[in-house]
């Protein structure tokens, strides 16, 4: 059986509980025994002597009784009942039941509900003066027949004990017993808080240890104070705080050994991380002068040669159509024709590879113009997503490389959401806040959503990612399945001194 209500309780005041529950029960008892034990000896007192009273009022009062006067009677009667407080009332009543003497006392209070009685008895002796054969008797030796008796009942005596006295004698008995009883039971209490206390207060200073132990104070000091069971836990205490003390200091050396390998390990990833990013800065960089170079290769060479390709065969059309005409003239003017139609092709095509390379309107309105101009494409071209754009500052003083590579991120997240995103509407941010110096840029959809703790070795994003790290920037990616995905690019203005973040959400 679980005992629940001292749950609570501290092991003091269990031990006081432990050792007074039969003390005081035992106090209880024997209160409870002494006061039956004196009320009972009043009333076996109390009978016994009414009983004692009544029936030697009744032997010597039967002259007084049969002879009338009862006034030696009730004198002797008021003498007894007067010098006796336990008598309440004494009564004489003769054969008829007629009170002769009642005597009450002045110094008894209450009377007990019952009266003890005895009767009065008038005895006749019988004496037979003659024999059997009618010559007067003569009474010899050989005569052993008793006289014969006759009794007769000429009242009774009745007794009415008073308890009150002998109740107050025995209260103060009572009284006494349990005074001594009440100082043995205090002087327990007191004996069990001290026992009690020689038990707990070991306890508290190994508890004191234990909780300095825990707050990692090793170093305690503590003496086996007492015998027993507890003095092997605090011996126990002791032994446990030198063997944690010497395996602390164990491992503040392996930590700090092992902090020192860390460190270095870290400033060794540190300087290949940023080689990195000064590698892939570097590739970029080079990537982007290359597909400028490209672009103005094909601008100013083939753009140019197809021109000139374009021209000469509008010449062959328009010489074809001053000589004599024939099938070979019109031939030659429907060749010349498709060679016109084919440089015009080919021309757009140069020029929209150009956009892919290098987008003329970065270098001509800037990163705004060049964001604005892809996203009317985008919306143009796919009817079935509808793209918008928002942007707030002034572009037009950002870095050539700050702005391409803000540019390529949201050309290859657009990708993204034509990929795979099946959206339905999607928006560009662009905020240049001159609070923290930073380029902010935010690309939403209401697509399928992707899960961003697998989706996040995805070319695309590693490419995003990248080129946000050699920017020092932070992207962040927020994306649930079928609620879309938000991606929040920061790139600091002063992109060369700040450090990288990233974070997928």
């Amino acid at each position: 059986m679980k005992i629940r209500f001292w749950s609570s309780w501290s092991i003091g005041t269990r031990m006081i509980f432990i050792t007074m529950l039969p003390v005081v029960f035992l106090f209880s008892s024997f209160v409870w025994y002494s006061w039956y034990a004196h009320r009972a000896q009043v009333s076996e007192e109390l009978a016994e002597r009414g009983r004692i009273l009544a029936k030697a009022l009744a032997e010597t009062s039967e002259y007084n009784v049969i002879s009338g006067n009862l006034s030696d009677l009730r004198l002797t009667i008021n003498g007894l009942v007067q010098s006796d407080k336990s008598i309440f009332r004494i009564d004489v009543v003769d054969a008829k039941q007629r009170d002769a003497i009642s005597v009450a006392s002045s110094f008894a209070v209450d009377a007990e509900p019952h009266f003890y009685e005895a009767p009065i008895r008038k005895q006749m002796i019988w004496i037979n003066l003659f024999s059997d054969n009618g010559a007067p008797h003569v009474s010899g030796s050989s005569d052993t027949k008793p006289p014969t008796l006759t009794t007769e009942v000429v009242g009774w005596v009745r007794v009415t004990m008073s308890p009150s006295n002998m109740l107050d004698k025995q209260m103060r008995r009572f009284l006494i017993e349990l005074a001594i009883a009440a100082a043995a039971l205090a002087a327990s209490g007191v004996l069990a808080y001290f026992l009690a206390r020689s038990l707990t207060m070991p306890l508290k200073s190994s508890i004191g240890a234990l909780r300095e132990i825990r707050g990692g104070n090793y170093q305690v000091e503590i003496a086996a104070t007492t015998g027993g069971e507890i003095g092997e836990l605090q011996e126990s205490i002791k032994e446990m705080s030198l063997a944690l003390n010497q395996s602390k200091q164990e491992l503040e050396n392996k930590v700090a050994e092992r902090t020192k390998d860390l460190v270095e390990s870290r400033n060794e990833a540190l300087k290949a991380d940023a080689d990195k990013r000064k590698l892939i800065q570097k590739v970029n960089s080079i990537v982007e002068d290359e597909r400028k170079s490209i672009a103005i290769e094909i601008h100013d060479e083939l753009n140019a040669s197809l021109i000139a390709a374009r021209l000469e065969s509008q010449s062959i059309l328009h010489l074809a159509g001053k000589v004599e005409q024939g099938p070979v003239i019109d031939e030659i003017k429907a060749k010349s024709q498709a060679i016109t139609k084919l440089t015009l092709d080919l021309y757009a095509s140069g020029r929209r590879l150009v956009r892919r390379l290098r987008p003329e309107v970065l270098d001509m309105l800037g990163l705004h113009g060049a964001v604005e101009e892809m996203i009317r494409h985008y919306d143009g071209a796919h009817p079935e997503c509808r793209f918008s754009f928002h942007s707030e500052g002034d572009f037009s003083k950002l870095e050539s490389e700050l702005a391409i590579s803000a540019y390529r991120i949201i050309q290859e997240a657009l990708s993204n959401v034509l990929k795979h995103a099946t959206a339905t509407h999607a928006q560009v941010a662009l905020t240049l806040s001159q609070h923290d110096n930073m380029l902010h840029i935010e690309i939403a959809d209401d697509g399928a959503g992707f899960d961003t703790a697998t989706a996040s070795s995805g070319i695309g994003i590693i490419g995003m990612r990248e080129r946000v790290y050699a920017l020092n920037g932070v992207i962040s990616f927020a994306s649930q399945l079928t609620k879309g995905t938000v991606i929040a690019i920061a790139l600091p203005l002063a992109w060369r001194s700040e450090p990288a973040r990233a974070v997928l959400a």
